[in-house]
């Protein structure tokens, strides 16, 4: 589904169902050279159990037009006016690395309009080596592979995500490199680690969220381990819920399961 945010036109995926403005809404953040994709079985389990979905493509990312946001809150601001261009009040967000230092930001300068705010693989401060950034810019596709070594914990998923003995470093690359290459005017790699690595404002952003937040930490996540994102969970306005699962740092579709049912466990699902 297409809308027109900012004045380019912005691809969110619905799961698979109409979209209804009347039903609860949750909104998916992907992180740096990804899309909407990553969301697969939770954006569909969801739409098809009550409520309307939006996995959106950042803009400048794949099929979303517009300029890559160079900053966490440039894409914060993006997100409160794709709810406006879709005529929503209020949201879940739903944010992984990158994605959730954009969720986080968006419930805190909004916190009237996010019901829910849900972190996966977060950290702050979200430090990026200087290596890897500069490898980002001149040898994009080492900087790629460092990226997929470093975020995964397996090497083929559960039945449930994408098949059976799928091989989720080799997905992830042509992902990486698909999304890399959707852009010829902008290095969304590099443009997406330089803002994490230059957001400053996650304690207070966080101290100014008032939603219930559930935090979703990879044990052996290597690229945001667990031990980063305390200082979030500290800062938190009321207790959060935190769940730990299994894998590492993609945990959408390395513990795909475990993923869903932190999910059904904390969002206040719809009746119908």
């Amino acid at each position: 589904m297409n809308f027109n945010v900012n004045g380019h036109c912005t691809y969110c995926y619905t799961g698979g169902k109409p979209f209804d403005p009347a039903k609860p809404t949750v909104i998916f953040i992907h992180g740096v050279l990804n899309d909407h994709s990553v969301w697969i079985l939770q954006t569909r389990y969801l739409a098809h159990h009550g409520w309307n979905v939006l996995a959106l493509d950042l803009p400048g990312h794949c099929r979303s037009a517009g300029t890559p946001p160079a900053s966490v809150e440039d894409a914060a601001d993006f997100v409160l006016a794709l709810m406006d261009a879709a005529g929503l009040e209020k949201a879940v967000l739903i944010g992984h690395s990158f994605g959730s230092l954009i969720a986080m930001e968006a419930a805190a300068r909004a916190p009237e309009r996010i019901s829910q705010l849900v972190l996966v693989g977060t950290a702050f401060p979200m430090r990026v080596s200087p290596a890897l950034l500069e490898a980002s810019v001149s040898a994009p596709m080492k900087a790629l592979e460092m990226v997929n070594v470093f975020s995964r914990s397996t090497l083929a998923p559960p039945p449930s995500a994408m098949g059976p003995g799928t091989w989720v470093y080799g997905a992830s690359m042509a992902l990486g490199r698909r999304v890399l290459a959707s852009n010829t005017a902008v290095n969304v790699f590099y443009t997406g680690f330089k803002a994490c690595d230059s957001y400053q404002n996650g304690l207070q952003a966080m101290a100014q969220v008032t939603c219930p937040v559930l935090f979703v930490l990879g044990k052996v996540d290597q690229m945001t381990p667990p031990k980063a994102a305390q200082d979030l969970i500290k800062a938190a306005r009321s207790t959060p819920k935190v769940v730990y699962l299994p894998g590492g740092h993609q945990q959408m579709n390395e513990t795909p399961e475990e993923m869903l049912a932190a999910l059904q466990g904390f969002l206040k699902l719809p009746v119908f």
